[in-house]
């Protein structure tokens, strides 16, 4: 596909020129509390976001031309990092109808194939790629990493079209997912299958997890485990430094096992907030995966706002966060611990 090519391009264009910038940040000693550095591609995350978050995409709206610019830059990333496609047809993108009730105004065209253009139907998309597990018994199970790549797009305030960019929000978790596909590529083979799969219009109602479980490369019974990454880009004052949490921590035995393996990882400290089932883990947790989401959000004002920007990103939070999973999430794809849910705790 055309579009697929020069999204490559682009995409080798953006993350060269983070590269380049952050070479000479790569290469000074860290700190004690920035140790866990080491094992990851900061240039990398940066690049992400700049591009994720940036004017270019304009909010990344849902069923937009924008959106459909992400996750074929995302799904560049996964091929990069020797990922291998699980989406429609052999390629990394799954294609999902929206319903007319979700339909943003500004859902574009040019977002569309034009075999598609002459049908008047919307659609998002789910990026999928997969990371065999070598083990003849454990390579059937699965562990599902996931986030969601589309945001709030461009709205009219006062008068004005004004770009949300959604930068923790969630480019945050889409740069998380994609530097432990690159770890875990790298790594030793997991045991276990490892599916990547960004969604699309998590926004107007979870559209695109829904869709993924009913289309899903594998079979839900495969699936052990979904984590969920979710505005992971601020630390949250409510909790300790260097830290993350886990929504429904109470519900299964994945979070302990997580930071008895040295995950950063705590309860969820707004439990009024209910966000267990504010994102698209809770879609998988009703078809019984123990899904659970890992964010910082600590309440910000900049939530679905135009302020949710790059100004307001912690990188050095963002980049000890992603680098304090990858040895525990490395665990769970390789150890034969099978989560579950805890009695009476299964929505």
């Amino acid at each position: 596909m055309r579009d697929f090519r020069f999204m490559k391009l682009l995409s080798a264009f953006v993350v060269g020129c983070g590269v380049l910038l952050g070479a000479t940040q790569t290469q000074e000693a860290h700190t004690p509390a920035e140790a866990h550095h080491a094992a990851i591609c900061e240039p990398c995350i940066r690049a992400h976001m700049d591009f994720l978050a940036s004017d270019a995409l304009r909010g990344r709206g849902s069923s937009t031309a924008n959106e459909f610019t992400a996750a074929t830059y995302i799904a560049t990333e996964l091929e990069r990092a020797g990922i291998e496609p699980a989406g429609d047809d052999g390629s990394f993108l799954q294609r999902v109808p929206v319903p007319p009730s979700k339909r943003r105004p500004d859902a574009n065209k040019a977002a569309r194939p034009a075999a598609d253009a002459a049908a008047q139907p919307a659609y998002t998309w789910n990026v999928i790629g997969k990371l065999a597990g070598e083990d003849p018994v454990l390579g059937k199970e699965v562990v599902l990493l996931t986030a969601h790549l589309d945001h709030l797009g461009v709205r009219r305030v006062k008068d004005t079209d004004v770009i949300f960019h959604g930068a923790d929000d969630d480019a945050s978790g889409v740069a998380a997912v994609l530097e432990l596909a690159r770890a875990l590529a790298e790594g030793e083979r997991p045991k276990r299958t490892v599916i990547f799969a960004l969604f699309g219009s998590e926004e107007p109602g979870l559209i695109g997890s829904r869709y993924f479980l009913d289309h899903s490369p594998v079979p839900l019974a495969d699936i052990i485990a979904n984590l969920e990454f979710e505005m992971i880009g601020r630390a949250d004052p409510a909790i300790a430094p260097h830290t993350l949490w886990l929504t429904g921590w109470d519900r299964t035995n994945l979070g302990p096992a997580l930071a008895e393996h040295g995950a950063h990882l705590v309860g969820d400290p707004h439990p009024k907030e209910d966000f267990f089932r504010r994102s698209d883990n809770y879609a998988l947790a009703r078809r019984g995966i123990v899904a659970q989401t890992i964010s910082s959000f600590g309440l910000h004002k900049d939530y679905h706002q135009p302020s949710d920007d790059l100004a307001h990103i912690d990188f050095g939070h963002l980049e000890e966060s992603i680098a304090s999973l990858i040895k525990p999430v490395r665990w769970l794809v390789t150890s034969n611990f099978k989560p579950e849910w805890n009695p009476g705790k299964k929505p």
